[in-house]
Order: C-alpha cells, then structure tokens, then sequence
C-alpha cells in the first residue's frame, strides 16, 4: 500500500491552512501571464483558435506534472514532497476563507464602500450596484462555488492523478475564469475553456454539494434542507456545476441564492435556489465555517481515494 500521494494532498492541505498562498512568485499567477500572452497571438473570434490555445497550455502543463513525477520515481518520501508542493501551490481555501471573513466582517459594520472594493476578489460581479443584501448573496454563492473551484476539486484530481491531476486542473480552471464567461471577445474563443472547466468538475462539484449536506449540522444549518434543494433546484443552474454546490449552501444556509446577476458583459436572471430568506453578513461568515468544514472533509476523502487508487493499480 503507498501513502505518498495521499501523505502529500494532506500536507498540502496544511500548508494552505498555516502558509495560505505563497506570497511571492505565484505560479498560477505566473501560468496567468503566460496564457495571456499566447492569447494576444492566437486570439481569433473562433472555437478552433480557443481550443488549441486550451490544448497547448493545459497539455503543457500536465506534461510539467508528469515529468515531475517521474523524478520523484519509486521514492515515497519524494512522491509525498512533490504531492505537497503542487497541492499547496493549486489550493485556494485558505485565501478564500480569508476574504470572505473580511467581506463578513465589513458587511456586518455596514462598511459598503469597503466590501465593494473587495468583491471583484471574489467574483466578477458589477459591486457598483449592489446593496448589502446583493453583496451577501454574491460573496455566499462564490463561497460556494469557489470551495468546490479552488478546494474540492484540486483535490479529487490530485487523488485520482497526482501532480499532473493537480496541476492540470488548475490550469484548466484558471484559463476558464480568464476566457470562459459570454463577453463579446470570448464567446467563442473561450468555449473549449468552459466546455472543458465543466468536465472536469462534473464529480468534483457533485462530491462538495454531498459534504455540504453532511457539514450542514457543524454549522448550525440543515442536513435535510441541503439535500432537499440540492436535489431540487441545482439542475436549474445554467452552470451544471455552480448549481449544485449553490443550491445545497442555499438550503444548509435556509437562505435564497441566485436571481438577478450583472456581470461586467451584462445581467444575466438566474433560477432562485432555496426558499428560506435574504443572506446578510451573518450567514456570509457561516458560508465561509461551512466551507471550511467541506475543505476538511473533502481533504479526507481524496487522501482515502489516494491509497485505493494506488493500492488498486499495484494490485
């Protein structure tokens, strides 16, 4: 039985909860400049374009992870080492954690202009026309969203393929929130991104909505309205993954998320998801408990699906 790659996701995990992301030198920041670059080349009103932008980046960078891998051999120490560094590098629940308990802190206090200021951190929402209530609703459901984005999902991918998994997931997510949203330069340049981000999340959105239901009591909310609206109203999201991790928040909470949203490019009127009342900034900073909750458990299921996995392939 190897424990390498499941010792690795877990210290991994512990270096975003005590480090959180590193301060200098980020390499998904330094990926970010790279795809934008190769855009400004290959930027072309056209799927096909988008796709091979897609292809060269994502392949690259899986290519990176596999050869990492292949250093570290039939090393378990080596193995656990490198597991770790990739899943610090990909993890982003500490620093959203972090903002969204500054979000919570200033909504409480009334601080409008300064929760404002913070939101495009969270989301790519227009603040300018959000009230209290609206900047709630935006920093719950990007809670939600981001704790299976930038937490469940880096995770389950390590489990499954270690640091390629890691690796490339986070680039295929990365270059779906720089060109996978409906703009007029990225509608279709950015398709294969989005198409592709979807995929990848299928399981892993699925997994964080289940360990919301099962977190929900941790945090004062409701087991059975999780799963009521969960199973009610995530299909009604025109994300097929965002909705469900939404939705199950929504019904732990007992709030109601979705509605009305303006982006940037435009509104867009969203299903509502849930039942109960308006969040406010009480129920931010539970979204922010219960997404931790769903962090731990989740660091424990992929380090269990580690050790069968690999126990399975030497089997």
């Amino acid at each position: 039985m190897s424990l390498g790659r499941a010792v690795g996701l877990a210290l991994g995990v512990a270096a975003d909860a005590v480090f959180g992301d590193p301060r200098r030198g980020h390499p998904v920041a330094a990926f970010g400049r790279v795809a934008g670059a190769l855009e400004q080349r290959l930027h072309r009103d056209d799927k096909g374009a988008g796709a091979a932008h897609v292809v060269v980046l994502v392949g690259g960078v899986v290519l990176a992870g596999a050869a990492v891998e292949r250093l570290a051999g039939r090393s378990e120490a080596l193995r656990a080492l490198t597991t770790a560094a990739a899943t610090w590098v990909v993890l982003g629940g500490a620093s959203l954690a972090d903002e969204g308990t500054a979000m919570g802190r200033e909504l409480d206090g009334g601080d409008l202009v300064a929760a404002r200021d913070r939101l495009p951190n969270l989301c790519g929402r227009d603040p300018e026309r959000l009230d209290t209530m609206g900047l709630a609703k935006a920093t719950v459901e990007s809670v939600a969203e981001n704790t299976s984005d930038a937490v469940v999902a880096p995770l389950v991918w390590g489990a499954v393929a270690g640091v390629p998994g890691l690796l490339g997931y986070r680039a295929v997510n990365t270059l779906d929130a720089m060109i996978g949203h409906r703009s007029a330069r990225y509608r279709n340049f950015g398709w294969a991104a989005a198409r592709l981000d979807d995929l990848a999340n299928l399981l892993p959105s699925r997994l964080a909505a289940l360990l919301t239901v099962a977190g929900a009591p941790v945090v004062g909310g409701s087991a059975g309205e999780a799963w009521q609206v969960w199973r009610r109203d995530a299909a009604a999201h025109p994300s097929p993954n965002a909705g469900q991790v939404e939705a199950a928040f929504a019904g732990a909470l007992e709030i109601q998320l979705g509605g009305r949203t303006v982006y940037s490019y435009g509104p867009e009127d969203r299903p509502v998801l849930g039942h109960g009342r308006n969040p406010d900034a009480g129920h931010v900073t539970r979204a922010v408990e219960l997404s931790r909750v769903v962090g731990a458990g989740a660091a424990a299921v992929s380090a269990l699906v580690a050790v069968l996995v690999r126990r399975k392939r030497r089997g």
